[in-house]
C-alpha cells in the first residue's frame, strides 16, 4: 500500500515541487493550502504524515496542529522559514514530531519522512496498563471491555501518561504540551482536566497519583 502525505502550504510553487518528489518515490500526495480545510479533510480521510508550513493565511500551522492533535495522531513535520527557539519548542508542545526550516532540500525532507514514519509504523497499534487498553486506531480507551467517555483532551492526556508509566510531569510540562505556550489560563486547568480523567478511569488497575510539589505519574497498582 502506497504511503499518503498531505502538504499544506500556500506557496503553490514549493507544495508542487514537494509533491512531485514525493510521488516519484511513490507516495500519493495531496496539497492544501487552507489552514482551516485541513482539519475537514483529516476527518474523511487518512494520511501517513502531513508536512504542515507554519505561515498559513488565516488559522497558522500551530492552530492547526494544535487542532489535529484533538483527533488525530498522524505524524506532523513543520516546514518554516522562522528559526526562533521559542517557536520550535512552542512546535513540539503541540505535537509537532521534526522541524525543516525554509529554504530546504528535498532529498533531506523526504529522508526525514521516510525516518519517521518508519518509526511509526512499528508503534503498537494498542497501549496498556492495568486494566486499560487504548485503541490507537479507533481513537478509544477500554477497562473491562467498556469504552471510556472522554472528551478529547482528557484521551490525549490518557494516552500520553499510557505511553510513560511512572514518569512524572509538572503542571507546566501538561500546561505546554496540552494548551500551548501561548494559553492565558493558568495551571489550575491541569488539575481540572486530570480530576475528570481520574473519574472517567475509575477502577482500573492503574490511577494518575499526584506526586506533592512535583506534578502527576500514571501508576500501574
Amino acid at each position: 500500500m502506497k504511503r499518503k502525505v498531505l502538504i499544506v502550504e500556500d506557496d503553490s510553487l514549493l507544495a508542487e515541487a514537494a509533491g512531485d518528489y514525493f510521488t516519484s518515490k511513490g507516495w500519493e500526495a495531496e496539497t492544501e493550502k487552507d489552514g482551516a480545510r485541513v482539519l475537514d479533510v483529516l476527518r474523511k480521510k487518512s494520511f501517513h504524515l502531513i508536512l504542515l508550513d507554519v505561515m498559513l493565511p488565516g488559522m497558522d500551522g500551530f492552530g492547526v496542529c494544535r487542532e489535529i492533535r484533538k483527533f488525530c495522531d498522524v505524524p506532523v513535520i513543520f516546514i518554516t522559514a522562522r528559526v526562533l527557539e521559542e517557536d520550535v519548542l512552542n512546535g513540539y508542545s503541540l505535537g509537532a514530531d521534526d522541524y525543516v526550516t525554509k529554504p530546504f532540500s528535498l532529498p533531506v525532507l523526504y529522508a526525514k519522512a521516510m525516518a519517521l514514519t518508519g518509526r511509526v509504523q512499528k508503534d503498537p497499534v494498542f497501549l496498556e496498563a492495568g486494566d486499560l487498553k487504548a485503541d490507537l486506531h479507533h481513537h478509544k480507551v477500554i477497562c473491562s471491555g467498556k469504552v471510556l467517555s472522554l472528551p478529547p483532551k482528557e484521551y490525549a492526556m490518557l494516552l500520553f501518561f499510557m505511553q510513560n508509566p511512572g514518569r512524572v510531569y509538572s503542571r507546566e510540562q501538561l500546561l505546554i504540551r496540552f494548551w500551548g505556550w501561548d494559553f492565558d489560563g493558568n495551571e489550575r486547568v491541569v488539575d481540572n482536566h486530570i480530576k475528570k480523567l481520574r473519574k472517567a478511569m475509575g477502577v482500573c488497575g492503574c490511577s494518575i497519583q499526584t506526586v506533592p510539589k512535583s506534578g502527576y505519574r500514571l501508576e500501574i497498582l
